[in-house]
């Protein structure tokens, strides 16, 4: 198993809470959460909905702001980041891959890709983007001529084609039939593996736990469990 501690640390979050008030009500999606990742570290988000694991990815990729606590990202202090810091640290630096693909209609899986790279700092292209996740015969094809589990992978390509340091991945199997998902997770593996990009996925399906390095179990806005993966398996060997 790798040594991630020896490797650059993208994220380090510390005390991390997050209140929401509904009129009268609080609700506390996060209470104080403590989170390290590191370049080249595939980590599995586990837990039941509700337990936090979409609002600690959304404050990691910029998308909400805690309450209070601190996210350091690649040493720099993002908690007090203005909204246009906000907006070039997404743009530049984080892929979202989301349970619902959000594809562009009107355009093919190639101009889908490209959008992002036209405006990325250094991009890949996108072909060779689409080609990592498994696409490179579907370039032209429209998202009406692609299964879910294609779109899904065109998304994929899509948020790693701006060669972001970290992707983010809320349920991106949330949608899909098991032997769709595990071509999906084939994907992120292989993006985590060949690129080298620290990638999290959150997830209810406890098996797919068994491909991550690192998985983390969140209940009730705690982590409740840290562990290590001494045998990860690949996708196509879990059953869920």
């Amino acid at each position: 198993m790798a040594n991630f501690s020896n490797k650059g640390k993208v994220f380090e979050a510390r005390g991390l809470t997050k209140v929401y008030k509904m009129g009268e009500v609080e609700v506390r999606a996060l209470r104080g959460v403590d989170v390290d990742i590191f370049s080249g570290q595939l980590v599995v988000l586990l837990g039941p909905s509700g337990s936090g694991k979409s609002t600690l990815l959304n404050i990691l990729g910029g998308l909400d702001v805690p309450t209070s606590g601190t996210v350091n990202y690649m040493g720099k202090d993002i908690t007090h980041a203005t909204d246009k810091e906000l907006t070039e640290y997404r743009r530049f630096h984080v892929g979202f891959v989301f349970q619902f693909y959000n594809l562009i209609p009107s355009l093919t899986a190639l101009e889908n890709v490209a959008a992002v790279t036209e405006i990325a700092a250094r991009p890949m292209k996108p072909d060779d983007a689409l080609k990592i996740v498994g696409l490179g015969e579907r370039l032209n094809h429209f998202p009406s001529q692609l299964s879910g589990g294609e779109q899904q992978r065109v998304a994929i390509a899509r948020a790693i084609a701006k060669n972001p340091a970290v992707l983010l991945c809320d349920e991106p199997t949330g949608a899909l039939d098991s032997q769709t998902g595990t071509v999906v997770l084939d994907a992120l593996e292989r993006v985590n593996r060949e690129l080298g990009t620290a990638t999290v996925i959150i997830t209810h399906n406890a098996p797919i736990a068994a491909m991550g390095d690192t998985i983390i179990r969140l209940g009730d806005g705690l982590i409740t469990e840290v562990s290590e993966n001494k045998h990860k398996l690949a996708p196509h060997d879990i059953r869920w």
